[in-house]
Protein backbone atom coordinates (compact mmCIF):
# COMPACT_ATOMS: atom_id res chain seq x y z
CA UNK A 1 0.00 0.00 0.00
CA UNK A 2 2.83 2.41 0.80
CA UNK A 3 4.41 1.81 -2.62
CA UNK A 4 1.17 2.76 -4.36
CA UNK A 5 1.01 6.07 -2.51
CA UNK A 6 4.60 6.89 -3.36
CA UNK A 7 4.05 6.16 -7.05
CA UNK A 8 0.95 8.37 -7.12
CA UNK A 9 2.77 11.20 -5.40
CA UNK A 10 5.69 10.87 -7.80
CA UNK A 11 3.40 10.90 -10.83
CA UNK A 12 1.56 14.00 -9.62
CA UNK A 13 4.73 15.90 -8.87
CA UNK A 14 6.18 15.09 -12.29
CA UNK A 15 3.10 16.55 -14.03
CA UNK A 16 3.57 20.13 -12.90
CA UNK A 17 6.14 21.05 -15.57
CA UNK A 18 3.72 19.93 -18.29
CA UNK A 19 0.87 21.85 -16.72
CA UNK A 20 3.09 24.93 -16.49
CA UNK A 21 4.04 24.65 -20.16
CA UNK A 22 0.39 24.30 -21.19
CA UNK A 23 -0.59 27.35 -19.14
CA UNK A 24 2.27 29.40 -20.61
CA UNK A 25 1.34 28.38 -24.15
CA UNK A 26 -2.28 29.34 -23.51
CA UNK A 27 -1.24 32.73 -22.09
CA UNK A 28 1.05 33.35 -25.05
CA UNK A 29 -1.76 32.47 -27.44
CA UNK A 30 -4.16 34.81 -25.68
CA UNK A 31 -1.59 37.62 -25.77
CA UNK A 32 -0.95 37.00 -29.46
CA UNK A 33 -4.67 37.11 -30.23
CA UNK A 34 -5.76 39.91 -27.86
CA UNK A 35 -2.47 41.78 -27.33
CA UNK A 36 -3.01 44.52 -29.89
CA UNK A 37 -6.49 45.19 -28.52
CA UNK A 38 -5.19 45.32 -24.94
CA UNK A 39 -2.38 47.67 -25.93
CA UNK A 40 -4.83 49.95 -27.72
CA UNK A 41 -7.13 50.17 -24.74
CA UNK A 42 -4.20 50.68 -22.37
CA UNK A 43 -2.70 53.41 -24.56
CA UNK A 44 -6.04 55.20 -24.91
CA UNK A 45 -6.70 54.91 -21.18
CA UNK A 46 -3.31 56.28 -20.16
CA UNK A 47 -3.54 59.16 -22.65
CA UNK A 48 -6.99 60.09 -21.38
CA UNK A 49 -6.00 59.77 -17.71
CA UNK A 50 -2.81 61.83 -18.15
CA UNK A 51 -4.62 64.63 -19.98
CA UNK A 52 -7.55 64.80 -17.54
CA UNK A 53 -5.33 64.58 -14.44
CA UNK A 54 -2.96 67.25 -15.80
CA UNK A 55 -5.88 69.63 -16.36
CA UNK A 56 -7.26 68.77 -12.94
CA UNK A 57 -3.93 69.42 -11.20
CA UNK A 58 -2.43 72.36 -13.09
CA UNK A 59 -5.47 74.13 -14.56
CA UNK A 60 -8.03 73.57 -11.80
CA UNK A 61 -5.40 73.47 -9.02
CA UNK A 62 -6.82 70.38 -7.31
CA UNK A 63 -4.77 67.87 -5.31
CA UNK A 64 -3.62 64.69 -7.14
CA UNK A 65 -5.53 62.46 -4.71
CA UNK A 66 -8.68 64.34 -5.66
CA UNK A 67 -7.80 64.16 -9.37
CA UNK A 68 -7.43 60.37 -9.18
CA UNK A 69 -11.16 60.21 -8.42
CA UNK A 70 -11.87 61.47 -11.95
CA UNK A 71 -10.72 58.20 -13.54
CA UNK A 72 -13.49 56.29 -15.27
CA UNK A 73 -14.63 52.77 -14.45
CA UNK A 74 -12.20 50.19 -15.79
CA UNK A 75 -9.16 52.40 -15.19
CA UNK A 76 -8.27 50.93 -11.79
CA UNK A 77 -4.85 49.67 -12.93
CA UNK A 78 -3.75 53.08 -14.25
CA UNK A 79 -1.52 54.97 -11.83
CA UNK A 80 -0.92 58.72 -11.90
CA UNK A 81 2.17 60.67 -10.89
CA UNK A 82 2.71 64.42 -11.07
CA UNK A 83 5.94 66.31 -11.63
CA UNK A 84 5.41 69.73 -10.06
CA UNK A 85 8.56 71.28 -11.56
CA UNK A 86 7.77 70.18 -15.12
CA UNK A 87 4.04 70.72 -14.61
CA UNK A 88 3.28 67.31 -16.05
CA UNK A 89 1.32 64.21 -15.16
CA UNK A 90 2.28 60.70 -16.24
CA UNK A 91 -0.26 57.89 -16.36
CA UNK A 92 0.97 54.27 -16.45
CA UNK A 93 -0.66 50.94 -17.14
CA UNK A 94 1.82 48.33 -15.82
CA UNK A 95 4.08 46.77 -18.46
CA UNK A 96 1.94 47.98 -21.38
CA UNK A 97 1.57 51.77 -21.73
CA UNK A 98 2.65 55.12 -20.33
CA UNK A 99 1.67 58.64 -21.41
CA UNK A 100 2.55 62.12 -20.19
CA UNK A 101 0.62 65.39 -20.48
CA UNK A 102 2.33 68.76 -19.87
CA UNK A 103 0.86 72.11 -18.99
CA UNK A 104 1.65 74.62 -21.76
CA UNK A 105 0.76 78.27 -21.32
CA UNK A 106 -1.94 79.28 -23.75
CA UNK A 107 -2.76 75.66 -24.67
CA UNK A 108 -3.59 73.98 -21.37
CA UNK A 109 -2.51 70.39 -20.90
CA UNK A 110 -1.14 68.72 -24.02
CA UNK A 111 -0.08 65.11 -24.50
CA UNK A 112 3.48 64.40 -25.54
CA UNK A 113 3.82 62.96 -29.03
CA UNK A 114 3.51 59.22 -29.38
CA UNK A 115 6.55 57.46 -30.73
CA UNK A 116 6.02 53.86 -31.81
Amino acid sequence: MAKTRRRTATRKSSRWPYVLVVVLVLLAGLWWYYGAIAQGYARTGTAYAARVACSCRFVAGRDMDDCAKDKLGGMEFITLSADEEEKSVTARFPLIASDTARMREGYGCVLEKWED
